[in-house]
């Protein structure tokens, strides 16, 4: 009977370990999840950044190219006009014409590295960039957050603790196909 009651002992003792220890790894799982669901806003928060940044950096963009292309624009006009001219009053108005434009060119040129146009775009990139390198560090942190999740998720004796209470696998978030790509830089210009 001794025998007996020991087999049973270990048999309960067994048992009840079987029962506490997936019983401990709950609340890892609880609070693993809780910090993957912290971490992934804190990479939305960076993603938003980004879309705010980005419609400012574009709008500025074609302000600068929009004051280039008026001064560039009224030169070619004004050097066109003048190579048509037919009489002394239209080789007049072509000359100042092209004189005021070279004038707006000269202005341009001293001024460009003070143009509000140009401080606002160096600001918003180099805000561009500080976000996409906070919105690499979060995707980072998010990732290792899942990976600690999803090592847990595996390991015994916390794997019976995820299948019974269906703790489901975390995705890591991975770059896009399209990132494996060179990109492709063209600073042609269309033809006019």
């Amino acid at each position: 009977m001794t025998r007996q009651l020991r087999t049973a002992a270990v048999l309960v003792a067994l048992a009840l370990v079987a029962l506490t220890a997936p019983g401990c790894s709950y609340n890892q799982f609880v609070a693993q999840e809780e910090a993957i669901k912290t971490q992934w806003a804190q990479v939305e928060n960076q993603l938003q950044r980004r879309n705010d940044l980005i419609p400012n950096l574009v709008e500025t963009t074609k302000g600068i190219a929009q004051q280039e292309r008026d001064v560039f624009g009224q030169i070619a006009d004004s050097r066109a006009k003048l190579a048509g001219a037919q009489t002394p009053e239209q080789r007049m108005q072509a000359a100042n014409e092209q004189s005021t434009a070279l004038a707006r060119l000269l202005v341009v040129v001293e001024n460009y590295p003070q143009l509000r146009s140009n401080e606002t775009f160096n600001r918003l990139m180099d805000e561009l960039s500080g976000t996409e390198n906070r919105l690499a560090v979060e995707r980072m942190r998010y990732n290792e957050r899942v990976m600690e999740y999803n090592v847990l998720r595996r390991q015994f004796p916390s794997n019976i603790t995820a299948g019974m209470f269906g703790f489901r696998e975390y995705p890591v978030f991975n770059a896009p196909p399209e990132a494996e790509r060179v990109p492709r830089v063209d600073f042609s210009r269309p033809a006019s």
